[in-house]
């Protein structure tokens, strides 16, 4: 190699930044995570891969499908996962929780305003618009996972098998996730020409070499060689701090109170979290309505339309329903501070896993490295993720459109069908409007809600 091009590979690859310039940048990206983990993904992918190349293509992507593999927000994973190599565990810490914040702050503020505004005429007609755009943000949200998931008729089919157990059947999310796994599993040990590839594997835009990729090339990233005691470490840290404010809650305040359900409910939904919000908005919305009684159907609605509007991921709409749970059973607590406590707790039982998993995986993440099977079934688990998503537009649809809803019994059976009287026109109106917006004219998501706001408050001065 002549001096020339040695120079000119130097100078094609930037210096790694200090702490302080990388939290400046996390803190730009936790300002501006709109759009949910597709418009966070494609953002962090702008400022670290394509204008500050800190990170290069590959690794990036190779990072992202990992993050796939996991539960929760793949999209603040992956956040955490590259604070983590460029500044070990701080740098995940302060990347994982600059994600976090700025809508966390926000959702409080939100859900304070909601509980104290909600029954004034102008709020509750903001709110009526903003429930039938949510509708169409789901539907396109499932239209567009859908045309990534479903390659082949396999995947077709366990998106139908997914959609029929959880509506018609009402088997429990974390069984139908488990199952399209081991299916997706078995299908790549016995037809794998019938089961493509999961996760994002394809380019999102030139391939690019970045600080961390020239890193380890030198062998200066010992930070992230795996290790039993690095493991046992990590789990004997993040176990305690994940689950040992629930343990001393229960303690406190008994099984019954409302603070273990918030705990222990959110924690068990932190494991099972595959394929993101709106996967497992269906499951917690069935819970926090009809076991707990947290919330009314149309309020969870309304928790969604509120973390579609603000930056961070989309999981913050778990911060919303506790909220409410502690607002609602302050037990002796002034209600809005046992509601701000209560959305505490759901975040930090929702957020602290997060960190757990790629502090523990991550330093074997290049063992997963061209793993066919564990990319069949994150495919598998995808492909499920359309049905349940489905389920989930067809259970906002029947709240929103309808004033009643009914639970049938139908050969063993038990789907909610609607009441066919009591169809609010308003709302079906503004949920063709917000389809027809999004879907055909490819208007955004956050103008969308905001016309069916102004619309919605129009409307409700006309009679149902």
């Amino acid at each position: 190699m002549t001096i020339a091009t040695t120079e000119a590979a130097g100078a094609a690859t930037p210096a790694m930044p200090t702490l302080g310039e990388a939290t400046g940048v996390w803190l730009k990206i936790g300002l501006l995570s709109f759009g949910g983990p597709a418009g966070q993904i494609a953002l962090m992918h702008k400022e670290l891969v394509e204008e500050r190349r800190w990170i290069g293509e590959q690794r990036f992507l190779h990072a992202l499908n990992y993050c796939m593999l996991l539960p929760g927000p793949e999209a603040q994973q992956l956040a955490v996962y590259i604070g983590w190599l460029m500044h070990r565990t701080i740098g995940g810490l302060i990347a994982g929780l600059l994600f976090i914040l700025p809508g966390a702050l926000v959702m409080l503020g939100l859900s304070i305003l909601y509980v104290l505004y909600r029954h004034v005429p102008l709020i509750d007609g903001l709110f009526f618009g903003v429930k039938a755009a949510v509708l169409a943000v789901v539907v396109e949200a499932g239209l567009r996972i859908s045309r990534r998931a479903l390659k082949g008729r396999a995947m077709v089919a366990i998106a139908v098998a997914a959609f029929i157990a959880i509506y018609l059947v009402r088997l429990p999310f974390p069984a139908i996730i488990l199952a399209a796994g081991l299916t997706g599993w078995l299908g790549h040990r016995y037809r794998p020409h019938m089961f493509g590839n999961g996760g994002h594997g394809a380019a999102m835009g030139p391939d690019v070499t970045g600080v961390i990729d020239a890193m380890f090339e030198r062998g200066e990233m010992a930070h992230v060689r795996a290790s039993k005691a690095r493991a046992f470490r990590t789990l004997a840290i993040w176990l305690p701090l994940w689950l040992g404010p629930v343990a001393l809650l229960w303690l406190a305040t008994g099984a019954g109170s409302v603070w273990t359900q918030i705990g222990a409910f959110f924690s068990a939904m932190a494991v099972v979290t595959f394929g993101g919000a709106y996967a497992v908005l269906a499951y917690v919305a069935q819970a926090a309505v009809e076991t707990y009684g947290w919330l009314a159907a149309g309020e969870m609605v309304d928790g969604l339309g509120l973390a579609e509007t603000t930056p961070g991921p989309l999981i913050l709409v778990l911060q919303f329903t506790g909220f409410l749970a502690g607002f609602r059973a302050p037990g002796g607590l002034p209600p809005l501070l046992a509601g701000s406590f209560g959305a505490l707790l759901t975040l930090w039982v929702t957020f602290a896993p997060c960190f757990l998993w790629i502090f523990l995986g991550a330093p074997y993440v290049e063992a997963l490295r061209g793993n066919r099977a564990l990319s069949s079934a994150l495919g598998a688990i995808t492909a499920a993720v359309v049905g349940v998503i489905m389920n989930l537009a067809l259970w906002f649809g029947l709240h929103v459109i309808f004033r009643e809803v009914k639970r049938a019994n139908l050969l063993g059976l038990a789907p909610d069908l609607p009441v066919l009287a009591s169809l609010d026109w308003r709302a079906a109106l503004l949920s063709a409007a917000a389809m027809l917006l999004m879907l055909r004219f490819k208007v955004g998501m956050i103008t969308t809600l905001g016309l069916c706001a102004v619309a919605g408050a129009v409307l409700t001065r006309f009679p149902a």
